[in-house]
């Protein structure tokens, strides 16, 4: 173990984010008592062009009008490619209520990319005297995003969250393919004459789940395309999940309780994992450095693993 600390990530439900558009403000109230832990207001992708000004005017009125509970609440603003984004931190910060909690930054492509937004957010916060400072969270989606992604996860004090954004992703990298998300057609395997098809996104995921970690930052399973496909969302996110991912996009209300249903641990697995650590306690007590916990080794790195199952319990519990 290095002796430089791993930082552990934010202490926060992230099981399911829930993305509505700026544009439709008549989904608020719904997306706002829905189970969702985070609630993504969008001024990016699925709003149109012709639509930007009154999203934003639609999304800062939501943010002080609507009652979001203990819900995170985050607003995605325009890529830094466009003429809208500054616009976006500026109002968002000056003119929206102090509700909130935080701001997602699209096709983010290095660090730099978080020092802008950060600088601008600063000097909106120091005129607008707002007390408690906003979040960020980025979306890896380009070749460049996942080249430089570890020097993204530690680019600003801010940054709480990270996501895979799939579809830009794979257009950025040239992928044959136009499905979010999921397993693909073309990417399987021949064994003994049949198909396996394995996961494309997956080194992606990993490598934005060991940056996250190295820096406390949640890493967060971007979109599955397919709202229709209730078992393709499952494995996804049982595939993220098992990865070390924190929680899963959803993009239409019947995929919130497919994500927390997956990234809440089960009850058999806090069970055991209270097991392990008990059995771990009764070995320690014994001078022993590790056991046998139906019938297999458990042993210090146990420990770790199972204090990650349990805590994670406990504070969707307090929730």
């Amino acid at each position: 173990m290095s002796f430089r600390i791993q930082p552990p990530a934010p202490s926060t439900p992230n099981r399911c984010q829930l993305f509505g558009p700026g544009s439709r403000p008549a989904i608020f109230e719904k997306m706002a008592a829905s189970a969702a832990d985070v609630i993504n207001l969008d001024l990016e992708d699925s709003v149109a062009p012709s639509d930007k000004d009154s999203a934003r005017a639609n999304v800062i009125a939501a943010i002080g009008d609507i009652d979001w509970g203990a819900k995170t609440l985050s607003v995605r603003i325009n890529g830094l490619d466009t003429p809208y984004w500054h616009r976006d931190v500026i109002d968002l910060v000056e003119k929206g209520a102090d509700r909130l909690d935080r701001i997602m930054i699209p096709k983010v492509g290095c660090a730099a990319d978080l020092y802008a937004v950060d600088a601008l957010v600063t000097a909106c916060e120091r005129a607008r005297g707002r007390a408690r400072p906003l979040d960020f969270e980025v979306i890896i989606e380009s070749a460049a995003g996942i080249t430089h992604v570890e020097e993204i996860a530690q680019g600003s004090p801010r940054l709480k969250a990270m996501s895979l954004g799939a579809a830009d992703f794979a257009a950025s990298m040239g992928m044959a393919t136009t499905g979010i998300g999921g397993t693909q057609e073309n990417y399987y395997m021949l064994h003994a004459g049949q198909k396996h098809w394995s996961d494309p996104w997956h080194w992606a995921q990993a490598a934005i789940v060991a940056a996250c970690r190295t820096h406390g930052v949640l890493p967060v399973d971007g979109p599955f395309g397919d709202f229709s496909d209730e078992d393709g969302f499952r494995a996804q996110a049982l595939r993220s999940a098992t990865l070390g991912m924190v929680g899963k996009w959803a993009i239409h209300p019947r995929q919130v309780a497919l994500a927390n249903e997956v990234f809440t641990p089960s009850v058999a697995a806090v069970t055991e994992a209270r097991e392990i650590l008990a059995a771990m306690e009764e070995a320690k007590a014994k001078g022993e450095g590790a056991t046998v916990y139906k019938g297999r080794l458990v042993d210090i790195a146990s420990i770790k693993q199972a204090e990650v199952i349990v805590r994670q319990a406990e504070m969707i519990a307090a929730e």
